[in-house]
C-alpha cells in the first residue's frame, strides 16, 4: 500500500517504512505525527482525492531535527569595479519514518497532526466544524452593518474602532452626541454625514 501526501508545499510518495526528510515541523524527535493532507492512497483499490482524500492519513516517528547541504549562492558582476557576493543557506529539515498508511478513520486515530513551523493554518480535519458555524453566525450581522467608510474622513482605522464601540450603522453614528462620546473622536461632519446616508 502506498500514499501521496502533500507537506511543506511538495509531494511524496510514500510507502510503511520509508524514511523522508520534510520541510521542519513543530514536532520533537521521537514524537509521533500524523500527515492529513493525502492526496491519492493507493493498493489493491486507488482513492484519488478532490484535493484530499475523506478521512486518510499517514502516520510517521521524527527521528530527527536535521538541516540540509549548503547552498551557495554566488553573484559577480563584470566589468571593471564589480562587486562579488557569496551567501550560503542551509535548510531545516525533518526526518521521519513513515510507520502506517490509514485508508481510513484517521480523525479518530488521536495522534497529533504535523504542522510546519512556519504555517499558520490547521490542516483540514472535520474537528473545526463548529468553530466555522459560529464564525458564519458572526458574519451574518455585519453583513448588515453600513460601510462607514463612505463618510468623507472615515478610514478603514476609524471604522474598526467605531465597530469595536458599537457603531457599525449610520443610524447608530448619527445618534451620537459629539461631545460625550469618549470611545473614538467623533467629528460633527461624520454625524451631519451619517444622519443624511440614514434617510
Amino acid at each position: 500500500m502506498f500514499a501521496v501526501l502533500k507537506t511543506g508545499g511538495k509531494q511524496y510518495k510514500v510507502q510503511a517504512g520509508d524514511v523522508l526528510r520534510v520541510e521542519k515541523l513543530a514536532a520533537d524527535a521521537g514524537e509521533k505525527i500524523q500527515f492529513n493532507e493525502v492526496l491519492m492512497v493507493g493498493g489493491d483499490s486507488t482513492v484519488v482525492g478532490a484535493p484530499f482524500v475523506e478521512g486518510a492519513a499517514v502516520q510517521a516517528d521524527v527521528i530527527d531535527q536535521i538541516k540540509g547541504e549548503k547552498l551557495i549562492k554566488f553573484v559577480k558582476r563584470r566589468r571593471k569595479h564589480s562587486s562579488k557576493r557569496t551567501v550560503g543557506h542551509r535548510q531545516k529539515l525533518t526526518l521521519v519514518r513513515i510507520t502506517d498508511i490509514l485508508a481510513s478513520g484517521a480523525d479518530k486515530s488521536g495522534v497529533k497532526a504535523a504542522i510546519g513551523s512556519g504555517s499558520v493554518s490547521a490542516p483540514a480535519t472535520s474537528a473545526p466544524a463548529k468553530p466555522a458555524k459560529a464564525a458564519k453566525k458572526a458574519e451574518a450581522p455585519a453583513a448588515a452593518a453600513d460601510d462607514l467608510t463612505a463618510i468623507t474622513g472615515v478610514g478603514p482605522a476609524a471604522a474598526k474602532k467605531l465597530a469595536e464601540a458599537g457603531i457599525t450603522s449610520y443610524a447608530q453614528l448619527a445618534a451620537v452626541d459629539v461631545e460625550s462620546f469618549d470611545a473614538v473622536k467623533v467629528k460633527p461632519e461624520w454625524v451631519a454625514q451619517a444622519a443624511d446616508l440614514a434617510k
